[in-house]
């Protein structure tokens, strides 16, 4: 029984026989249209055994439409990535690229950094 109440959080014991454990429940904020999304793309190096990545950051919206526009840049550039923490990882330097791609989708785009 522990086991699948492990995700029980801060409930020892209730006496109540109605008593109903309510879970949190993370929303999922609703994906902006591209004109209203402000992104940043940026070159890091860092932990990543001095390989370079390019990064896009500030992505509002659902998992499924980051990782939808994350394997979009993918293809287009032909390399591989991720899409985690509302952030997407593009292997490489592909900072000009990604900003030509994302500007004609209709995306604001800022470089920053080098």
């Amino acid at each position: 029984m522990a086991k699948k109440d492990k995700h029980k959080i801060n409930v020892v014991y209730s006496t109540n026989p109605n008593y109903t454990y309510s879970y949190d429940e993370e929303q999922e904020a609703n994906t902006l249209p591209n004109n209203k999304q402000h992104l940043k793309i940026l070159l890091d190096k860092k932990q990543r055994a001095g390989k370079s990545v390019t990064l896009i950051q500030g992505f509002v919206g659902t998992n499924d439409d980051l990782n939808t526009l994350a394997k979009q840049l993918k293809n287009k550039c032909g390399v591989g990535g991720t899409a985690k923490d509302g952030e997407i990882l593009i292997q490489g330097d592909f900072r000009e690229k990604i900003i030509d791609l994302l500007t004609k989708e209709g995306f604001n785009v800022k470089r920053v950094g080098g």
